[in-house]
């Protein structure tokens, strides 16, 4: 019978006490006990929301959410996070902060924390930028604790930069082992992490890049898909390769959707834009060439258009693992013949049904929420 004590037992067996007041940059910057205990906790943190069991660390505090790109999902599995541990969210909007006047990071980073106990940043939309931008928040609160301006010093997590989307990556990680009945069970069993065609540009690579830097450490055989010139960061490639090789797996590229699709257990078609396109849109918003960022976004979506055969299809599932790989998804997807004309995934393929759906959708939220929770906040405890 599961009990909270299994948990209990469990985390007194790892090691994590580094991750004491630390923060959450990477997914392949934390050793395998530390990713073990993040899942653990999340899997305790959900036991007790299900047994009406009170999962408040705090009595008061906040938690500050900066979204420096869109959010649904993330930004309300952050709220609830900070909810499920006792935190009250303040949104940092900085168009209406003295950002706008000119405010320096290390300004605002103090000013915002007093009473907070996690930060939570998303920043994905330019290359070289984001992760920085993290960093530069960190270092700032962190001396600011030094020097006596804040009594602690506030966790930052990220919630999706430039390189990685460790809360996303360990969510749907998480699903995967509750899918297959334990992490004992993935050795051998083969992830396609693919692109797919969508009729928007400039879509983050954090998602493949966290992926393959995750899911290659649990002794899977990880296939990263894409055509030519969609190609993502080459760091993140050595890390996956790295992990792969020490867990017993196996990572490996293919320019090729139908191979990867081709008896695999667990497939992600999701789009994203070349890591060289994206430099270059990163380079021309520094110019403020507006001029050419409409020519890239131009030259951007007719490449993508070349490339709409690279679909989620009813044939592409078919030639899966007896047919039936798991499907995962970040979300929101191009489902065609739904939210737009062609996209990712076709419409019959992707809502099973409406029920089926939700349910998946409804555990994956569960997951990124207590991962969250996790990561984010209970270690200032």
């Amino acid at each position: 019978m599961e009990t909270l004590q299994k948990y209990i037992d469990k985390l007194n067996a790892l090691n994590f006490k580094e991750m004491y007041n630390g923060d959450f940059f990477l997914t392949w910057e934390k050793t395998d006990d530390e990713i073990e205990a993040v899942f653990t906790v999340a899997d305790a943190l959900r036991y007790m929301r299900e047994h009406n069991i009170s999962t408040k660390v705090f009595e008061s505090g906040l938690g500050i959410s900066l979204f420096r790109d869109n959010s649904t999902r993330t930004r309300f599995s952050f709220a609830s996070a900070c909810n499920l541990l006792g935190l009250e969210v303040q949104d940092l909007d900085e168009g209406k902060s003295q950002v706008a006047h000119g405010e320096t990071v290390r300004e605002t980073a103090n000013m915002i924390s007093f009473m907070a106990d996690v930060i939570g940043i998303r920043d994905d939309m330019y290359i070289g930028k984001g992760n920085t931008y993290m960093h530069e928040v960190v270092d700032a609160v962190t001396q600011g604790n030094k020097d006596g301006i804040l009594e602690q010093k506030p966790t930052l997590v990220n919630l999706q930069c430039d390189i990685d989307h460790p809360t996303q990556a360990m969510a749907d990680m998480l699903h995967i082992i509750h899918e297959f009945g334990g992490v004992e069970n993935l050795k051998g069993k083969k992830l396609a992490m693919t692109w797919a065609y969508s009729p928007s540009y400039g879509k983050p690579l954090s998602v493949p890049q966290g992926i393959i830097g995750l899911m290659t450490r649990f002794g899977m055989d990880v296939v990263l898909a894409h055509p030519e010139g969609y190609e993502i960061f080459e760091d993140v490639e050595k890390v996956a390769a790295e992990n792969a090789q020490k867990s017993g797996g196996s990572f490996t590229k293919t320019n090729d959707m139908a191979e990867a699709f081709r008896d695999a257990d667990i497939v992600y078609p999701k789009s994203w834009a070349p890591f060289a396109a994206m430099e270059k849109r990163t380079e021309l918003y520094g110019k403020g060439d507006m001029e050419g960022i409409q020519a890239l976004e131009k030259e951007l979506l007719a490449q993508n258009a070349e490339h709409k055969d690279w679909a989620c299809t009813e044939e592409r599932m078919a030639a899966t693992k007896d047919g039936k790989a798991l499907y995962l998804h970040c979300l929101p997807a191009d489902i065609t013949g739904v939210s737009c004309e062609e996209g990712e995934v076709d419409a019959l393929d992707f809502a099973v049904s409406g029920e089926g759906r939700t349910a998946i959708i409804t555990q994956l939220e569960k997951s990124r929420e207590a991962i969250q929770g996790k990561t984010g906040t209970v270690f200032h405890a």
